[in-house]
């Protein structure tokens, strides 16, 4: 339950400590005087978005606390989930600073918005009269027959099956997009792997063949050069040769006047080696160059092939060309695996899908099970609030098997007529402000009589109501706060009177600035707020014995 609730600094309240009780708390006031703006406040622990615009104070920040007794909750499970300490009795906090930054602390831990609201989902119910469009919503409809049946664990399993489904069915899609994409262009990919694989490029072949075919070309002046070089070796009076062995004669006859010339002897000895064996070399390529006209015929058009491929593919070298081919090969092959890939993910999807199909009808068997106790006990409830000739009905329609969708195979509407011999109908069509209401108030009641809720706050829920009627709503509100904590917003006097505690919300002038406070009513407070109700601001003495008889006193 919500104990306590501390507001610091919003809208037009500057500071309030509200201590709520367990049961039925009622809040009243007159229009505009800010019940609204506890909702606000209430709101932003609950995980709405904050605007430093609401600041009362622009230069200091806002502070919004409640103190949760949860005790009775059961959800040590998800504070363990989320690191946070676990104690019973809670205190949720948000701050909003003056440049509009927000924080939020669980047990002085801070958290994010989204795990705030996860949390108060299960701390606090609100339920406002704008609320009672969500009635006609199919989502809503259907959410609310599971937790008529207790539906938590089998959705949790079928959901965990859904999501793993839509998952893998994802996957697939994909994967036959882009096996439709690879098979759309298979030709063109094949076409270009044969026609490098058939040209047998080898890694470097370019720069060689490029050089052979210069070779080939300028045979003529390579020839002339080498005979050039062969009659400097070893032709002629003054040949390499020769002089080289004039060198070995002197230093061999002044080697004994110094060893150093032996050594120096040695090394041109070598020199004249090498010099023989460049010459043998120089005549073997010298011998084998000869203009070969064929062989340059040939050289050119494997050069003009892989010119041909290099500027078709816009590459620069063979090495990029055999990396293309690679490529292209990878893509052919990808084909045959992702086709095995489609075959798996479809056998899955069929088994996943079997699986979901027995589970959504377990589902829609429990949800058809509680159909006629719902009906029945709602036309109780509706009887209590004095819509006796009321029928609600719940039209309920079990889908094909590939029409199972996130919520199962199941279709309902909620069908209502409030007066005997009318045709029910969907509600939003039949049912007026104040019937919509009431049907709104069973079947949280309803609900709330099988489930552990959350503390409930209805916000002028009572909107459309009066009389007898407003009397009757305000005791089934009572039989609500039995087994909840449930804190009323109204502007009922017969509902206000049913309160185990009363707060009147006002506002008051100071220093030319308006504020909006709260107080909790003694007994004699309350007969008076009570009787105002009744009769206006100057409640005369038959609305004063009015109220008493209200308030029981």
């Amino acid at each position: 339950m919500l104990s306590r609730l501390v507001v610091q600094n919003y809208a037009l309240i500057d500071s309030l400590d509200i201590r709520f009780t367990s049961g039925l708390n009622m809040i009243t006031g007159e229009t505009g005087a800010g019940k609204s703006i506890l909702l606000g406040a209430l709101g932003l622990i609950l995980g709405q978005r904050a605007d430093s615009q609401t600041l009362f104070n622009k230069d200091k920040k806002c502070v919004i606390e409640g103190e949760f007794n949860i005790e009775e909750y059961h959800l040590k499970w998800f504070f363990d989930d989320n690191n946070l300490d676990y104690e019973s009795t809670t205190i949720v906090r948000r701050e909003i600073s003056p440049d509009g930054k927000s924080r939020a602390f669980v047990n002085d831990t801070p958290v994010n918005l989204n795990l705030l609201k996860e949390l108060s989902s299960n701390l606090v119910d609100i339920h406002s009269q704008h609320e009672n469009l969500s009635i006609n919503n199919p989502a809503f409809q259907l959410s609310y027959i599971d937790a008529f049946a207790k539906n938590n664990s089998l959705l949790k399993e079928y959901k965990s099956l859904y999501s793993d489904y839509s998952k893998k069915n994802e996957i697939l899609l994909k994967k036959i997009e882009e096996n439709n994409q690879l098979t759309k262009d298979i030709d063109y990919y094949q076409f270009q792997f044969n026609e490098l694989n058939e040209a047998k490029l080898v890694d470097g072949e370019q720069v060689e063949l490029e050089q052979k075919l210069a070779s080939l070309n300028n045979s003529e002046a390579i020839k002339s050069g080498l005979d050039k070089i062969n009659f400097i070796i070893n032709e002629g009076e003054n040949s390499l040769n020769l002089q080289m062995i004039e060198v070995k004669r002197i230093l061999s006859s002044i080697a004994k006047y110094n060893s150093k010339f032996t050594e120096l002897f040695d090394r041109i000895n070598a020199v004249t080696i090498e010099l023989k064996d460049i010459s043998n070399e120089l005549d073997e390529i010298a011998e084998a160059t000869t203009f070969q006209p064929d062989a340059i015929e040939q050289i050119n058009e494997r050069l003009s092939l892989i010119y041909r491929l290099e500027q078709k593919h816009r590459l620069n070298d063979v090495a990029e060309l055999l990396t293309l081919q690679d490529s292209l090969k990878l893509k052919l092959d990808s084909i045959n695996s992702i086709e095995d890939e489609i075959t798996e993910l479809k056998k899955e999807l069929t088994k996943i899908k079997e699986q979901l199909i027995k589970s959504a009808h377990k589902i829609s068997e429990t949800r058809k099970s509680v159909i006629p106790q719902i009906e029945k006990k709602l036309k109780e409830l509706l009887n209590e609030v004095a819509m006796k000739n009321a029928v609600f009905k719940v039209h309920h329609e079990v889908l094909s098997d590939e029409q199972f969708n996130s919520s199962g195979i199941d279709k309902v509407r909620f069908l209502f007529s409030a007066n005997k011999g009318v045709e029910y109908m969907e509600i939003q069509k039949v049912a007026s402000g104040g019937e919509l209401s009431r049907l709104n108030l069973c079947l949280k009641a309803l609900i709330t009589q099988l489930m552990a809720l959350p503390t409930i706050i209805f916000d002028e829920i009572d909107s459309g109501v009066s009389g007898e009627v407003a009397n009757k709503v305000g005791n089934l509100m009572q039989a609500i706060a039995k087994k909840h904590q449930v804190i009323t917003i109204t502007h009922l006097p017969q509902i206000a009177s049913k309160g185990e505690s009363h707060f009147f919300v006002y506002k008051e002038v100071k220093a030319d600035k308006t504020f909006t406070n709260i107080k909790r009513l003694d007994e004699k407070e309350r007969i008076i707020e009570i009787a105002k109700m009744l009769s206006g601001e100057k409640p005369t003495n038959s609305a004063l014995e009015n109220a008493k008889e209200l308030l029981n006193v």
